[in-house]
């Protein structure tokens, strides 16, 4: 977990709130106006709407009207005005006739119209939010509202990250014959700050298992979690399941989805080591649904499923029993539903199957077949951090 630290409100954006946050104060602090108008006694409405009321002042925001509002009188009040004791319904100024210093009603009013209620936003003691929620924009406002200057937050997360091949380049090097430039590494470095932590970026790793433990070892001692791309298949120059095996040990290698299936979660000296596939896109899925949320509670975040939508599919495919699939998809609008169309190319090393998506279908592991209009769940990307 995450050491916590106390930051001022501008610096707390996505930020995850260490502890529960309780109300200093009632929100609002008192009764005040919704409206520009006039505060009256609800008692008094024949009056209003016969004689008149006489006004006897005004209540602005921040500047009340000190004094009781007494039988046949009443009070221009504005926006964020306390009501004076004595008011009991604020009408609006358009619904009022004024001649002087008299009001008279042009119709109907409820009793307390227009009126907010101490309280009626967040009651002083109750918890405003719990300890780990990610704080966004509208949790920074309301925080400041109830008067916090600073909250306490779960320090962010030291993350390595690092590629592993030889037959990697960096973008804008030479590329060699037979080799590629690194994909996974800038998309991932970008997916970590978005869930909030810092990256220590490592760059390319060569197909060594001493270079590679010597890295991992080293990257253990400063960092929170450590994350790979690629070389924890079984080939002959994948390396990286023997070098974490040897600092500290795997806890599970494979899962049953596609794209994203050879991925490894274990533990370098005690920190958490997690091995993404190298095809960019099983690395990219792999890491939304898996290594996201992992790295999200290891740094103190309360974590929920990303919502699914139903949708219907306007394709047909067929598919193993036992395995979870992920299918790249846009939206299409169709007569009664939206419709998922399924990318032309999608297999794990497209990338751009990922660019012209919209989200994932999502078919579970006893889904073998699937026909046009099936109705299915989909993941829009925004649920994933995309």
């Amino acid at each position: 977990m995450a050491r916590s630290e106390r930051i001022v409100l501008s610096r707390i954006d996505r930020r995850i709130l260490a502890e529960d946050i309780r109300a200093p104060m009632a929100l609002p602090s008192t009764d005040n106006s919704a409206v520009d108008g006039y505060g009256f006694r609800h008692a008094d409405f024949g009056l209003a709407t016969g004689c008149g009321l006489q006004l006897v002042g005004i209540s602005a925001a921040g500047r009340p009207l000190a004094r009781t509002v007494g039988q046949g009188e009443a009070v221009r009040i504005l926006t964020g005005g306390v009501p004076p004791s004595g008011v009991d319904t604020i009408a609006m100024q358009e619904d009022v006739e004024r001649v002087g210093d008299c009001i008279r009603m042009k119709g109907g009013i409820s009793l307390h119209a227009n009126i907010r209620r101490q309280g009626e936003d967040i009651a002083a003691g109750s918890i405003v939010f719990s300890a780990g929620r990610v704080l966004g924009p509208v949790d920074l406002a309301l925080l400041a509202s109830l008067g916090f200057a600073e909250v306490p937050v779960h320090g962010r997360l030291r993350v390595a990250l690092l590629s592993t091949g030889d037959e990697l380049v960096e973008a804008g090097g030479i590329r060699r014959p037979g080799s590629i430039y690194d994909a996974n590494r800038p998309a991932l470095c970008a997916l970590l700050r978005r869930t909030g932590c810092d990256v220590t970026d490592l760059g390319i790793v060569a197909d060594n298992r001493d270079r590679l433990g010597s890295t991992l070892k080293s990257a253990a001692a400063g960092h929170d979690a450590i994350l790979t791309s690629a070389g924890v298949s079984a080939g002959d120059e994948d390396h990286v399941r023997s070098a974490v095996q040897s600092l500290g040990g795997l806890d599970f290698q494979g899962v049953a989805i596609k794209p994203g299936r050879p991925i490894a979660v274990g533990h370098v000296a005690g920190v958490p080591f997690f091995g993404l596939p190298g095809n960019p896109a099983a690395t990219l899925i792999s890491f939304l649904f898996i290594v996201r949320p992992a790295l999200q509670r290891l740094a103190g975040a309360a974590v929920s499923p990303p919502r699914r939508h139903p949708v219907q599919a306007d394709f047909a495919m067929t598919k193993r029993a036992g395995r979870r699939e992920f299918i790249r998809c846009r939206l299409v609008a169709g007569e009664n539903w939206l419709s998922a169309r399924r990318t032309e190319r999608d297999g794990a090393g497209i990338l751009s199957s990922l660019s012209d998506a919209d989200g994932l279908l999502e078919f579970d592991e006893a889904t073998t077949e699937i026909l046009p209009g099936d109705i299915l769940p989909f993941i829009p990307f925004s649920e994933l951090g995309l």
